[in-house]
């Protein structure tokens, strides 16, 4: 496989009608057909993951330029049936995520939410040293994304809404949750949970990561 490298195309010839536009020929409609057409068969031949698009695509359509996100994740809920909602948090936005509760629950939502010290793991028992904690010298408890997928599990939750969890943990959630995930908050504690803040002023304030310059792995 070529690299991907949609981010970089200019043409955009995807939203249009196929063959209508030239594509570039570094995109995966001209280099990775038969991948794209499995991928196009499956929304065909599978009914649940059909069903669950169409209702992706009418949400989007229903809200575009006029929904919060938050109010397009209840329509989207509506769409595919899903009563019984779970809130995976992090304990520094529980404001935050009380009143998304209370939203839910307002607009006639089952609400199950989980923060993310639950359970109260010690870090070092996962091998982290203390000079690595945030503050070292003080107990640190682990953030549990897999404990709050089982206990949403367990619940039998419908569909999960991140609220805030840290890179990383979140991955893990998406991992474990039975139920299908969506984020309402991405965390960003610099630019007040605001990630693409950095991306519009990276050349500026934020130059040092077009430099290439950060730490490396």
């Amino acid at each position: 496989m070529e690299k991907l490298r949609c981010a970089r195309c200019g043409v955009w010839a995807c939203r249009a009608e196929p063959g209508s536009e030239k594509y570039p020929p570094f995109c995966p409609m001209t280099t990775e057909p038969a991948i794209l057409s499995t991928a196009e068969e499956a929304y065909l031949s599978q009914d649940d993951l059909r069903e669950f698009a169409l209702a992706a695509a009418r949400t989007e359509a229903a809200g575009y330029g006029k929904e919060p996100r938050v109010e397009e994740i209840m329509n989207f809920a509506r769409r595919i049936g899903a009563r019984r909602l779970g809130v995976a948090s992090c304990i520094g936005l529980i404001r935050e995520a009380r009143l998304l509760q209370e939203i839910l629950e307002a607009n006639g939502f089952e609400v199950d939410s989980v923060c993310c010290k639950v359970g109260s793991i010690d870090k070092e028992k996962i091998g982290l040293k203390d000079e690595e904690k945030i503050h070292p010298g003080q107990y640190e408890s682990l953030c549990n994304p897999v404990g709050q997928a089982m206990l949403l599990n367990e619940a039998g939750t419908e569909l999960n809404i991140v609220v805030g969890l840290c890179v990383g943990h979140d991955s893990l959630f998406f991992k474990h949750s039975e139920a299908p995930v969506t984020v309402l908050v991405a965390k960003d504690r610099v630019t007040g949970h605001n990630p693409v803040a950095a991306l519009y002023t990276s050349h500026s304030y934020y130059q040092r990561l077009r430099l290439g310059k950060g730490e490396q792995p």
